[in-house]
Parts: C-alpha cells; sequence; structure tokens
C-alpha cells in the first residue's frame, strides 16, 4: 500500500497547517510519500509524481493545489481513493477515476471553520457591549476614560458614575438577558446562538430551511418570519453565507426597522445585509456595529466606519486558524478507509 500527497505553494499561502496535519493523519496507518513543490515548480500532479520517484502503487492520492489530467493518471492503475483540493480535475481524468472505480472525496461541509468563526462571533458581540477596543486604545493616549464622574460633578441616576463607561444610546452591558436575533441556523450560526444562550440571552433564530433540532439544540427559538426578528432586537447577527440567494437577504426595510440602538454583529459576509442601510444608521449613530467583514476589504484608510465610538472592527480574520485548517484536513482525512485493500 503507498499513499501519496502532493501539496503546491500556491495551496499553503490559503491553507497553511493543512497540508503536514493531512500528512501526520495518514502516517498513522503508514509513511506516506510527501512532496512539496517549490513555487517555480509546474503546479501538477505530474510534476510531483516525478519528484516522488514516479511510484506506481500509489493507491491513496491526496492532491493539493495542482492540476491533475488523465495522462497524469493513467500509470496510477493501483490507486483506490483520492482527494483534490485546489483544482478540479478535468473531464478526462474525472472519466477515467469513475471508470476505476476511485473513491473522490470532498468536503462535506464548512464544519471545520463553525468554531473558529463562532467565536469571533462572541468576542466582537462582548466588545461592542463594553466598547473594551475603545477603551484599550484611549488608555494608551491618555487618562480620560479613568474619569468616571459625571459631566458636572453631580451624581445623576442613570447616569455616568464610579467605573461606568459603556454608551447608554446603544445596547451594552452584559450579554446576559439580551435579545439576540439571528439570521442563520447553520454551522456558525449555532455555534454562536449556543454561546449566547449559555450566557444567559434571550435567543432567537430565523432560517427556513433548517430543521427543527438546529434550533432547540442550540436553547434557540425559532422565529418564522425575519421581519419579526428584527422588530425587538438588541443584538443582531446575520450569520449565513453568502450566496446569490443569501445577498442583500437583509434588506434596507429590515434594517430600519432594527430598534435603535441595535447592536449588528457580522461574521460571515457583510453583503447578506443591505449594505448602504447599514452604514448610514451606524453613521447616524442609530446603531452600533462589530464586524469582521465588510463591504469593500481592506476597508480604505479615510472610511468613516474606522474608529468609530460604536464601531468594534478586525480585519476578516475569523475563520482562518491553524485549528480551523486542521479540521479541514481531518474531516476530508477522515472518509479514507483505514486499510485500504491491496
Amino acid at each position: 500500500m503507498s499513499d501519496l500527497i502532493i501539496v503546491h505553494p500556491r495551496f499553503d499561502a490559503i491553507w497553511p497547517w493543512a497540508a503536514d496535519h493531512f500528512r501526520d493523519l495518514l502516517s498513522q496507518h503508514g509513511t506516506p510519500s510527501f512532496v512539496r513543490l517549490e513555487a517555480t515548480d509546474p503546479a501538477s500532479l505530474a510534476a510531483g509524481w516525478k519528484k516522488a520517484g514516479a511510484p506506481t502503487d500509489v493507491q491513496r492520492l491526496v492532491c493539493l493545489g495542482v492540476a491533475t489530467e488523465v495522462a497524469d493518471l493513467q500509470p496510477l492503475k493501483a490507486l483506490r481513493e483520492a482527494v483534490f483540493e485546489g483544482q478540479r480535475p478535468d473531464d478526462a481524468a474525472l472519466a477515467l477515476l469513475t471508470e476505476r472505480v476511485v473513491s473522490i472525496y470532498s468536503q462535506p461541509s464548512e464544519g471545520f471553520w463553525g468554531q473558529s468563526v463562532a467565536e469571533v462571533g462572541l468576542s466582537l458581540t462582548l466588545n461592542g457591549l463594553r466598547r473594551i477596543p475603545q477603551l484599550h486604545r484611549d488608555i494608551v493616549d491618555n487618562q480620560q476614560s479613568w474619569d468616571y464622574s459625571p459631566p458636572d460633578g453631580v451624581g445623576k441616576p442613570q447616569a455616568r458614575g464610579q467605573q461606568y463607561c459603556d454608551d447608554d444610546r446603544f445596547t451594552s452591558g452584559t450579554l446576559n438577558g439580551k435579545r439576540v436575533r439571528i439570521v442563520g441556523a447553520g454551522n456558525i450560526s449555532s455555534r454562536y446562538a449556543s454561546f449566547a444562550h449559555a450566557l444567559g440571552a434571550d435567543v432567537a433564530a430565523w432560517d427556513p430551511f433548517a430543521a427543527e433540532p438546529a434550533f432547540h439544540r442550540t436553547g434557540a427559538r425559532r422565529e418564522l418570519r425575519l421581519e419579526q426578528l428584527v422588530a425587538d432586537a438588541e443584538i443582531f447577527v446575520p450569520m449565513v453565507p453568502l450566496t446569490d440567494s443569501t445577498k442583500g437577504l437583509v434588506t434596507a426595510a429590515h434594517i430600519d426597522a432594527l430598534p435603535t440602538g441595535c447592536l449588528v454583529v457580522t461574521v460571515t459576509r457583510a453583503k447578506i445585509c443591505d449594505i448602504d442601510a447599514l452604514r448610514r444608521r451606524v453613521l447616524a449613530d442609530e446603531l452600533s456595529l462589530a464586524a469582521d467583514v465588510f463591504d469593500v476589504e481592506p476597508l480604505p484608510l479615510d472610511d468613516p466606519l474606522l474608529g468609530r465610538h460604536n464601531v468594534v472592527h478586525t480585519p476578516h480574520i475569523a475563520g482562518r486558524t491553524a485549528d480551523a485548517n486542521r479540521r479541514w484536513a481531518e474531516a476530508l482525512a477522515l472518509q479514507f478507509q483505514s486499510q485500504p485493500s491491496a
């Protein structure tokens, strides 16, 4: 039995840690041949196969970021299982693989980075509620943030006081007790919902395609209408993938229906929402925003969203952790037979 893994640097540029973890996983059942091509090498199965010594007994093949043509596969007559990530084999190659009854594995879902994105969503929520990034920045430059006194020095109910510096114009304080309203009940949003529920939030979610268990196992109440979901939101979290059907799913009317002061958290894709409406209300101090994703990336340095008192932002980093990239490899490697037949 022979395993061969071929990886091109262009794959490592997108999925660092994944290829090496794949090798470690397959090493549990043998010693795979591992070829990492140079940036100047052709990004092809043929180039990697030659560097591996042109083995013909390969039964398990993993191609990461390399092209595969039918001529490259002809010598691999023992091949039984394969992964092609980063570039799909051409039609003739796929036909040959089908003829030879080779099992081809691909990612079953995007669950590999669900945890990473959901955790960043929770972090942004907590930072948006307490203005932690703004205070972190202020304390470095001046000591004004240490002054908790009322402006005129006279204590007043429901006003600034000792160690109190939240902005009452927007949803603030604890996540506990807040009305969290989520668009989506998938890999990311269901995890986020369970986090918010565990911290005591009142969680409701809208997803017309999700099965009932996706709601009750996270402690979320199922909302049947999106317009009802936005009506009482203190924290609004649109958390679905961006596809042709979800682009602009949250319309300007939905954004305008959000209660004044609502905190909006975005960690999947910005264009799920009507961005013009969201920007308008945030810049008018009607909503606060905690965002990892934007309509334009990178944001221009003069973008009015940057550095605002009611905006917390990170540069689209939610999903790509080393942990998530390793989970990516695990989800693929798990599909291989533990002891392939000879």
